[in-house]
């Protein structure tokens, strides 16, 4: 095998497959990338054997041909280089050597019939998207996903894929996020759940404008531009989650978003660090949010205003869960919705975007006395 290749993109590409090395593998083939020639372009594949990702780079070749390369050590020495031609050359022992007109280097490779294989993506529905809706929807949900080994079906993103509308929710039990897209729809229905590190290795390495979106029993692969992100799906049944939404919070808040968080950020401060407990005290137009910590006899209280016009009202939330979900909102109001101190907060943009719709919840905490 012998070819050249721009140093740069070939810099880029490796740092985007790259996501899908395993930083201790249990197979050594998996620390390797695959290069391959097609179609007169260089195909790089890595896979932890959950998530693969592909990258196309333009090549010449002298010498088509195919093999495994050590993907630390060639990403680590390329990153050194400036962008410059360089020239591989492979032997019949898979021997790698590369060369600039800096210098010479050689590495172990492996052969490329060693390296495993790719899921085939038979049958699939295919779903049109354009990508910049996916990376919206992966950043609006993966921060609820959970991290508990032991509900490994709240460990991804579940998509409900519809003929005119789709939705996509994440929870971890104490937050949940359900993002309804009116945009995104497919020729047949279909639920699934993807793994949180596959959607965020898509977020990172997607870099076209559109994006196809192809779902079988078992995988799930995302193409933009010159890359391909494959996974295999959870297969696990996904929660009941419409059950855990409060359908009658009677209560309404509307309070600006920027200053509500930096409130929520420089109060939870106080918090304990182990309950990071804070309290909303609703009040007519005002809501005050405090916390304190006893071990460190520290506490801390601010007031600002909102619209509030219901009997006054205590609860308490985890500030971090608070924090997260404000975050999340893109519209400069917040609306609250509330029933009871020990019900789920709502919290919603105070207007819904004209092609999705997010809802976020949030459960309160028991409050301490003070």
């Amino acid at each position: 095998m012998k070819f050249n290749v721009s140093s740069g993109e070939l810099v880029q590409s490796l740092s985007a497959v790259a996501g899908a090395v395993p930083a201790k593998a249990t197979m050594p083939i998996l620390e390797m990338v695959l290069f391959e020639s097609e179609k007169g372009k260089l195909k790089l594949t890595a896979t932890d054997l959950e998530v693969s990702i592909v990258e196309y780079v333009q090549a010449e070749f002298e010498i088509e041909g195919a093999v495994a390369i050590p993907a630390r050590r060639l990403l680590d020495t390329l990153r050194q280089l400036p962008d410059i031609p360089i020239f591989f050359e492979v032997d019949e022992r898979a021997n790698v050597k590369f060369r600039t007109d800096k210098g010479t280097y050689k590495l172990a490779g492996e052969n490329a019939d060693e390296y495993p294989a790719m899921p085939s993506l038979n049958d699939a529905l295919t779903i049109n998207m354009k990508t910049t809706v996916l990376k919206n929807a992966i950043q609006k949900t993966s921060f609820a996903v959970s991290s508990d080994d032991l509900r490994p079906a709240m460990m991804g993103v579940y998509f409900e894929i519809g003929t005119e509308s789709s939705k996509i929710v994440a929870t971890d039990g104490h937050r949940l996020v359900k993002l309804l897209l009116n945009n995104l729809s497919a020729s047949s229905e279909a639920k699934f759940i993807i793994p949180d590190k596959a959607l965020n290795l898509t977020a990172k390495s997607l870099d076209g404008e559109d994006c196809i979106m192809s779902v079988t029993n078992d995988h799930v692969s995302f193409q933009s531009g010159s890359t391909r992100v494959i996974s295999r799906l959870i297969d696990e049944t996904y929660p009941n989650y419409e059950t855990v939404i409060p359908k009658d919070n009677d209560k309404t808040m509307i309070v600006n978003r920027d200053q509500m968080l930096s409130t929520v950020r420089r109060v939870s401060i106080f918090s304990s660090s182990s309950s990071r407990q804070i309290r909303l005290q609703l009040n007519h137009e005002e809501v005050t949010i405090c916390a304190e910590d006893i071990d460190m006899s520290s506490e801390a209280k601010e007031s600002i205003e909102c619209e509030y016009t219901e009997e006054p009202m205590e609860i308490g939330f985890n500030s971090k869960y608070l924090a997260d979900v404000l975050g999340n909102v893109s519209d400069p109001e917040v609306l609250f919705e509330f029933s009871t101190p020990n019900r789920a907060g709502i919290v919603k943009p105070s207007i819904q975007d004209e092609d999705s719709e997010i809802l976020m919840l949030v459960m309160p905490v028991m409050l301490n006395t003070y």
